[in-house]
């Protein structure tokens, strides 16, 4: 099993503590005036999405985490079970709508997904950082309001709401960062 000095911790780090998963969220370099150098560190679980705050002095290790990131095809949403298949070997994997979160407002049939796997078991996936929707319904933007930052709630094929600027209607397709949520542009089709 590999180890994870203190100088190898970032963001983005998957790391094992106490026979569980999670990833490292944010890590604080401290350096006091006197006495060791601290790592202050946020851990989120991924099997419960709990978060879990840490303190490591210099010289600490930490185990990887026994996990495995594939490419997955999403297919299909059937109530709460959100289905995916692996790219290359075609198995199918079930995620519940808890371990999706959030995600759900930006998937799409056939979009290609990145999956973990932790002992063979899906835990968590994520979209890619920029998708493209197609506008379902919005509200007339009002005339002039063109000079201003004017934005508007506006529902996409996938049944979310984003606030998107007012020249935007109905039919238009925009893209997304799904890492934020945020509006970036609308994309010519």
């Amino acid at each position: 099993m590999a180890v994870y000095k203190t100088s190898d911790f970032r963001k983005g780090l998957k790391v094992q503590i106490d026979g569980e998963p999670y990833l490292m969220i944010e890590m604080n370099f401290v350096k006091p005036g006197k006495g060791n150098a601290m790592y202050k560190c946020k851990l989120r679980n991924l099997v419960r999405n709990t978060v879990l705050d840490r303190t490591y002095k210099g010289g600490d290790t930490l185990e990887a985490a026994d996990v495995e990131e594939i490419e997955t095809q999403f297919l299909y949403r059937q109530v709460d079970t959100f289905v995916f298949m692996d790219s290359s070997t075609f198995e199918q994997f079930e995620l519940t709508s808890d371990q999706v979160g959030e995600n759900w407002k930006y998937l799409k049939e056939g979009m290609l997904c990145s999956m973990v796997l932790y002992n063979g078991t899906p835990i968590t996936m994520s979209p890619p950082n920029h998708v493209e929707l197609k506008v379902e319904y919005c509200e007339p933007g009002a005339k002039g309001d063109t000079a201003t930052n004017v934005t508007k709630p506006v529902k996409v094929e996938t049944g979310a709401e984003f606030i998107c600027p007012s020249f935007i209607n109905i039919g238009n397709v925009i893209k997304i960062d799904t890492r934020s949520g945020d509006y970036v542009e609308r994309v010519s089709v």
